[in-house]
């Protein structure tokens, strides 16, 4: 028993000395390991900011922070009241509709009522100056069968008569109104075959992952071979969509184009009355040349 007491501890020496801090830590092992975490739950951009200052919680598809660890609450209270706080809502999925206004604006008359107040054809949001927000029904199910609430923008015209439109959905609901969109434009047909080139095969991943798990004392050696593997991308897609599904569809009849955008479009609420002099000194107009 003696023995294997310290055949345990030598062990467990030998297992810490094979992954040293510099080894874990280097990028391409790094974006190995966190793809690999992120089989099952999507990370946010801000994942580990949040990983470090909350609470977080599996949902939707998504790892989001739900409750700050430390006493933040009079700190976000004040920010809110008195400067500015800034939420991560890039969760949230976004819709694209591109094809000619009018037929865009014919179908989607049926998803929502004049009776609810505002529509997609309210002209200031229809210009593209403001966001609109309403909720939508099955086609022509109105006051029945409601799918949930959203958000809209149009992007502004551009002396062409079509048009771009983004609608913002909670993931619970997006499959049922992608679904019910897909059905009233009649896009049955996937716009091209499409995999999310950046997305990490497993393969790659025990690759990566074997590469840090065998450092040991030819360390250098295999720090080489590392190198020369093939680099790990980023994961992009969303907790609502199977990365090698096609995300993107068109109809025959009118031309309009359905895509999925979740997670490649990011959203950020600011709250606060500093908000506007905070995004001002944050971003800055870029020059418009005309050829």
């Amino acid at each position: 028993s003696k023995k294997q007491a310290e055949k345990s501890v030598h062990q467990k020496k030998e297992q810490s000395k094979t992954k040293c801090r510099k080894a874990r830590r280097r990028h391409i092992n790094l974006i190995a390991e966190f793809n690999h975490r992120q089989r099952k739950n999507i990370w946010l951009e801000t994942h580990i900011w949040h990983a470090k200052r909350f609470h977080m919680v599996k949902k939707w598809g998504y790892c989001l922070g739900n409750s700050p660890t430390e006493k933040s609450y009079r700190a976000c209270y004040r920010a809110m009241t008195k400067h500015c706080l800034l939420q991560d809502l890039s969760y949230y999925c976004c819709l694209e509709l591109k094809g000619k206004e009018n037929e865009l604006l014919k179908q989607l008359a049926r998803l929502c009522s004049i009776d609810t107040g505002l529509t997609f054809q309210e002209a200031c949001c229809l210009s593209g100056r403001f966001e609109g927000s309403l909720n939508l029904y099955r086609a022509d199910r109105y006051p029945e069968d409601m799918l949930g609430p959203v958000t809209f923008i149009w992007k502004p015209r551009d002396g062409s008569e079509n048009r771009q439109l983004w609608i913002w959905v909670h993931p619970a609901l997006k499959q049922d109104i992608l679904r019910e969109l897909k059905a009233i434009f009649q896009c049955s047909e996937p716009e091209e075959i499409c995999i999310t080139e950046p997305v990490t095969t497993s393969v790659q991943e025990e690759k990566q992952l074997e590469v840090v798990s065998s450092l040991g004392n030819k360390r250098k050696k295999e720090d080489k071979e590392g190198e020369k593997a093939v680099p790990v991308k980023k994961i992009i897609g969303d907790g609502t969509r199977d990365p090698f599904q096609s995300y993107s569809w068109i109809a025959r009849t009118t031309g309009i184009a359905i895509s999925d955008r979740s997670m490649e479009i990011l959203r950020f609420r600011l709250i606060g009355p500093l908000s506007h002099s905070v995004l001002t000194e944050t971003l800055k107009a870029a020059s418009i040349q005309t050829v």
